[in-house]
């Protein structure tokens, strides 16, 4: 419910212009005219912003009410409305505003929130480095013309130095791709010295090339990013050689996601070798990486090679597809990282066979600690399930299971859902369609396609079966779902 606070706000931001208000109302009038829609109300308050920080996600409030409201307007607008405020400084040297830092990290991204017209990641750091163009262009112009007129006045031939504004620190979550490469180093080049700076946190870049990517990571703060992600980027052994250097003068990088980087190493070879001892060395100069994903890079029988210079345990480590063998498991389970492990994916994996009991010697391992544990796709039968079933419960902070795309029948799922009700931090798993709901059985394709033949008639009775099984226990606290899609992943960050 709102409080009569918020409820007189929106009432107020319902007219322009607006009255001389407190600077203590500001945030307020700030999240409802965001929540309501208000952009041209907003470009008023940011205007008018008495504080030195503007923080979207302290003012708006938690991701959920962001995701359902339409925010691209909005977020425009502020920024518009920051670029307008320091082009006013740049003409009127007198003029001063408060804000020095807009803090827009965390946004959702609009491909994964539900309003329809939300601003996505990518057109953010689009916008973001349009402005940031913008105001070094008007400085510039500004220069020259201010040059030109100390001329006339003095014949001098260089000008006076006009004071220049302190400026804005944008911090914000970037994503580019090919398409907004060129803008957004231009941006980091131009503006790193002029009055709006981007201050990246998580840089996510797709389908670039490896002297691409370090173009933009030489053109970044050291001092403020916690998170690269290099997803989709063909990039092999020999291209993260290249990138991975310029990582260590980041110390506050924790977050390296590497997945779909076309890392094969089934067959060693003297040059895979050599590329291993590399990666494995430059991992080792990350002294605060925390959380590791080599998702789909084939690794088998290397994963030790690769984490053994790391200088502290890792807390979230996913390697899902990426064809481990037995030992793979066996050493991560005598490592250091295991009982440090929050979060682990090793979908992907056939634990029908040589797996399955490595597998729960390293449950066994991380269960004081895992909080989020990904199996999906991973071939297992009720008897696995069954054989994994009292190690899962001795993971009492566990919060997520996933078993998607696992041929599972309803009767090792009620077990499952029975047994595990005593985990009281369990807040979310995702079950695949039992094998008992498929007309007239289930195909032998990968199980990503099983829900093309179930019988949506059983599964819907097995929803309520499960449904009533929480009820009549009293954890109406937690979902059980055979939807893989559509419950917002638990960020390392947010463990």
């Amino acid at each position: 419910m709102d409080s009569l606070l918020f409820l007189c706000a929106r009432r107020v931001v319902a007219h322009r212009p607006l009255p001389v208000l407190p600077a203590d109302l500001h945030p307020v009038l700030f999240q409802a005219a965001f929540l309501d829609g208000r952009p041209l109300v907003l470009r008023d308050l940011v205007a008018a912003w008495p504080f030195p920080v503007l923080n979207f996600q302290r003012l708006v409030g938690r991701r959920e009410l962001l995701q359902d409201h339409p925010c691209k307007l909005c977020v425009q607008a502020v920024i518009l409305a920051v670029v307008a405020q320091l082009r006013r400084q740049l003409e009127e040297p007198g003029h001063d505003a408060s804000l020095r830092v807009l803090d827009i990290t965390g946004l959702p991204d609009s491909a994964s929130g539900r309003a329809p017209d939300g601003m996505s990641v990518w057109s953010g750091t689009v916008a973001l480095a349009k402005a940031c163009a913008e105001v070094s262009k008007h400085q510039r112009e500004f220069q020259r013309r201010g040059s030109k007129w100390h001329k006339g006045r003095s014949g001098a031939a260089t000008a006076a130095a006009a004071p220049q504004p302190p400026g804005v620190d944008v911090h914000a979550d970037l994503f580019v791709n090919g398409t907004s490469y060129g803008i957004l180093r231009d941006a980091l080049r131009t503006g790193s010295a002029g009055p709006l700076r981007l201050k990246c946190r998580e840089l996510q870049a797709e389908e670039l090339s490896a002297s691409a990517i370090v173009a933009l990571l030489e053109s970044l703060d050291p001092s403020f990013l916690r998170r690269v992600d290099l997803r989709f980027n063909n990039l092999g052994l020999a291209g993260l050689s290249v990138i991975l250097p310029h990582l260590s003068r980041f110390p506050e990088l924790r977050s390296l996601k590497l997945q779909y980087s076309n890392v094969d190493v089934r067959r060693p070879t003297p040059e895979s070798a050599i590329g291993i001892r590399c990666l494995a060395g430059q991992l080792g100069m990350l002294p605060s990486l925390r959380e590791l994903n080599l998702g789909s890079s084939r690794l088998s029988g290397n994963l030790r090679q690769i984490l053994c210079d790391l200088q502290a345990p890792l807390e979230s480590l996913e390697l899902a597809f990426c064809s481990l063998v037995p030992a793979d498991l066996a050493f991560l389970s005598q490592s250091f990282h295991a009982p440090a492990l929050k979060r682990l994916d090793l979908s992907g994996h056939d634990f029908s066979q040589g797996l399955l009991e490595p597998l729960r010697l390293l449950l066994e391992e991380t269960s004081a600690s895992l909080l989020h544990l990904d199996l999906m796709e991973c071939r297992m039968a009720d008897s696995h399930l069954d054989a994994l079933l009292p190690t899962l419960r001795r993971c009492s902070r566990l919060r997520f299971l996933g078993l998607y795309g696992n041929s599972l029948s309803t009767a090792a799922l009620k077990d499952l859902l029975q047994k595990t009700l005593e985990l009281p931090d369990l807040r979310l798993v995702v079950y695949p369609f039992p094998v008992d709901c498929y007309k007239p059985e289930p195909p032998a394709a990968s199980g990503w396609d099983l829900g093309r033949a179930v019988d949506e008639e059983l599964v819907a009775l097995v929803d309520v079966e499960f449904g009533r099984v929480l009820e009549g226990s009293g954890r109406s606290d937690l979902v059980w779902s055979s939807n893989p899609y559509g419950h917002g992943e638990l960020d390392f960050f947010s463990l």
